[in-house]
C-alpha cells in the first residue's frame, strides 16, 4: 500500500491510492460530525469548524457550506437530480446484486419487526447496518456507465466485502446469544453469502480489467 502523498500523484489511481483517500475521509467525516456536536449551540459554529477542520480560512459561507454539504453526503443527493446519474443507478437497480441485497433488507426488516426487543438488540442492529453498508457501497462501485476509475470501484467493492463479512459476524454472534435461532440465521447467511460471493467476483471482473489495462503495479 502506498506510504507517501506523492503516491497519489498522475491521473490513475490504484485500489490502494484509493482505499487511503476513502480512509481519509472517514476520518475527516468523523471529525467534522464530532465537531457539529461539540459547537452545536455556539453562535460562531461554522467558523469554529472550519478552523479545526483546516478549511481555507478566506472561504466565503457558501463555499463553506458546500464543503460541509459534502461531508454529510449531499453530494448523492444531488446526483440523483443528474440525469445521467439517475441513468446510472436505473441500471444497477436492475443488475442482480442489487436484487440479493433488496431480498437480504427485506428479509432483516421482517425478521427486526417480529420481535421489538430486537431494535434494541446491539448485534441485531449491527447486522442491519453492515448489511445496509454493503448495499451502499455497491452502490457507490457499480453506478457507472463505463469502468474509468478501476480502481475507485475495487476499493468500494473491497468496503462492500468487508462490510458482508460483518454481517456474518453478526449473525454467529446473535446465534450464540439464543437470539437468532439456526433455521433463521441458516437463511440469513444464504443471503449475505449470495451477495458476497457475487462482490468476490466482481472484484476479480475488475482487476482482471485493471491487469489488461495497466498491468501488474
Amino acid at each position: 500500500m502506498p506510504h507517501d502523498d506523492d503516491d497519489f500523484s498522475g491521473d490513475i489511481w490504484d485500489e490502494y491510492q484509493w482505499e487511503r483517500f476513502l480512509q481519509e475521509q472517514d476520518r475527516n467525516t468523523e471529525k467534522y460530525f464530532g465537531l457539529l456536536e461539540k459547537f452545536a449551540d455556539h453562535p460562531e459554529r461554522d467558523e469554529l469548524i472550519a478552523r479545526e477542520m483546516g478549511w481555507d480560512s478566506c472561504a466565503d459561507d457558501s463555499e463553506i457550506e458546500e464543503i460541509a454539504d459534502l461531508m454529510c453526503g449531499q453530494e448523492f443527493e444531488d446526483s440523483k437530480e443528474d440525469p445521467a446519474s439517475e441513468g446510472e443507478f436505473d441500471k444497477f437497480t436492475k443488475s442482480p446484486i442489487y436484487e440479493d441485497t433488496l431480498r437480504l433488507h427485506r428479509w432483516i426488516n421482517k425478521w427486526i419487526d417480529s420481535d421489538k426487543r430486537l431494535r434494541d438488540h446491539p448485534e441485531a442492529i449491527r447486522f442491519a447496518t453492515r448489511s445496509a453498508v454493503c448495499g451502499a457501497k455497491l452502490a457507490a462501485a457499480l453506478c457507472g456507465d463505463d469502468i474509468t476509475e478501476l480502481g475507485m470501484t475495487i476499493a468500494y467493492l473491497k468496503r462492500a466485502l468487508k462490510a458482508s463479512n460483518d454481517a456474518l459476524d453478526a449473525t454467529a454472534k446473535l446465534v450464540d446469544a439464543g437470539v437468532l435461532d439456526k433455521r433463521r440465521a441458516a437463511v440469513a447467511r444464504r443471503y449475505v453469502f449470495k451477495i458476497r460471493n457475487r462482490v468476490v467476483d466482481h472484484m476479480s471482473e475488475f482487476r482482471a480489467e485493471w491487469r489488461k489495462r495497466y498491468g501488474e503495479r
